[in-house]
């Protein structure tokens, strides 16, 4: 800061141009017979408290005021007290919602953090349920947040730590890890990618994080990242070594570094016993494996018949074909994301109706029109259904990129094409890689058969370590 008072107000408030900005508010008051101004964001201040405060200082004697700024901070009735004489910070801390207060004397800003942010209350997620457990989920407000983790985990080995990134939102970026049982080596990798992200700011949150943590191929659509808004899942991640990246203004948590494998668990598998919990989990892996292979491998067989066993039979198209199968399967998957975005779009006092609807016209109507036989809507409902299985949606989407591939290759080079659409979508996982550089099919590349195991089967908790 300036040595001067009139200077350092000056500057303030021309940077926060709080002339043209009603809601960034610049008072002049007197502490001590001394000139005095004060700063903040009206609606991030609590009004009683900051009140009292400007009692206690506004009552203040001249002898009553120290020296230094620093003595003063000492007596400040308040907890979250700090003081800085670096504009950057200062500017930083306003917009942010901390009451600033500027004094005549002193070369240091008083910050005194009493910001209160508006949020919704905390509910279950919409998205992301679970039959048994806990039914609060994260909110937009970071701090929020972080209280929610702190109520699981009462350790003083866990770590939370604030970074910022994009030059003008410069938007709150918390690192969540236990320092015992986290990879350091990577923990000091994602912080350095965080620091050396250059952009304007953080417009879409997690996905802009994202991006610019692991600049991927774009025609990998496998997910490096996994989503969750359950305080109860970013808790257990933490435990078992993992981080977790929460992002102001952002409802969900980011959990790295995560394998395919990863992708495809979910919190359920821990609610209920250990056999019902390794059931529903083995279930859910044949269901993934199966929405990749239903479509492409019925093409195959309808294009040669005379593989089908005579007791499988009855799964051959009986009725006559006006369109292609081949092109059956892609009008039907370009129609269901219709009806996924048409379904998001929807007001909820239409979904209803709207429901009966297509159900009617495009279950019905469609097969009787002759567009498609009943056997292909059969085989893309379940496609569509089983796409819900796994929570994660980046990998919903990826299987089914793949999976067209291999409907194509298959309808032109039949079972060559077929084979090759699954070479292509085991190099494509083979070749992908996770955020810390390790086998994205870890523990099967590199093998390990105890961390398999625990992959595939539900265990007991484990043991509280020494």
């Amino acid at each position: 800061m300036y040595q001067n008072f009139e200077q350092n107000k000056q500057y303030l408030q021309s940077e926060l141009q709080t002339e043209v900005n009603f809601d960034l508010v610049s008072r002049d008051i007197t502490i001590g017979n001394r000139k005095a101004v004060f700063f903040f964001i009206d609606g991030f201040c609590k009004d009683e408290l900051m009140q009292k405060l400007l009692q206690f200082l506004m009552g203040l004697k001249e002898e009553d005021l120290p020296q230094q700024a620093s003595e003063l901070n000492l007596v400040m009735p308040y907890v979250e007290v700090d003081i800085s004489p670096d504009f950057d910070v200062i500017l930083k801390n306003i917009l942010s919602g901390v009451f600033a207060v500027v004094i005549d004397g002193y070369e240091e800003c008083i910050l005194i953090d009493s910001r209160t942010y508006p949020a919704r209350s905390v509910s279950e997620p919409e998205k992301d349920k679970a039959l048994r457990g806990s039914k609060d989920g994260f909110v937009e407000t970071v701090v929020f947040n972080t209280a929610l983790i702190r109520r699981r985990i009462r350790s003083t080995d866990l770590r939370m730590e604030i970074l910022s990134a994009g030059q003008e939102s410069k938007t709150d970026i918390v690192l969540c890890y236990m320092d015992t049982r986290v990879d350091h080596e990577f923990l000091k990798k994602i912080k350095n990618r965080i620091k050396d992200i250059k952009v304007d700011a953080l417009t879409l949150n997690q996905e802009s994080l994202a991006e610019c943590l692991f600049t991927s191929k774009w025609y990998n659509p496998f997910p490096k990242f996994k989503y969750t808004e359950r305080p109860d899942v970013a808790s257990a991640q933490i435990l078992e070594g993992n981080i977790i990246v929460l992002v102001d203004n952002s409802p969900s948590a980011m959990i790295l570094p995560i394998s395919i494998l990863d992708s495809v668990e979910e919190v359920d598998d821990y609610y209920f016993p250990p056999i019902t919990g390794t059931y529903l989990r083995i279930s859910r892996f044949i269901i993934f494996l199966m929405t990749y292979l239903v479509t492409p491998t019925f093409l195959l067989f309808m294009q040669n018949q005379q593989w089908i066993p005579e007791a499988f039979k009855f799964v051959i198209v009986k009725e006559e074909m006006n369109v292609p199968l081949v092109w059956q399967f892609l009008i039907l998957e370009l129609a269901i994301d219709g009806l996924k975005l048409a379904a998001i779009n929807t007001p909820s006092m239409l979904s209803t109706p709207l429901s009966v609807m297509a159900a009617l016209v495009l279950g019905e109507f469609s097969v009787k029109s002759g567009w498609f036989n009943s056997e292909v809507m059969l085989y893309m409902a379940f496609v569509a259904i089983a796409n819900y299985t796994h929570q994660s949606y980046e990998l919903g989407y990826a299987v089914k990129f793949f999976r067209i591939i291999n409907l194509l290759l298959t309808a032109l080079f039949n079972v060559w094409g077929y084979i090759i659409g699954i070479a292509v979508f085991i190099i494509a996982i083979v070749r992908n890689k996770m955020v810390s550089g390790q086998s994205y099919l870890y523990p099967l590349l590199p093998f390990s058969f105890k961390k398999l195991g625990k992959v595939l089967v539900r265990t007991r908790l484990p043991k509280s370590r020494e």
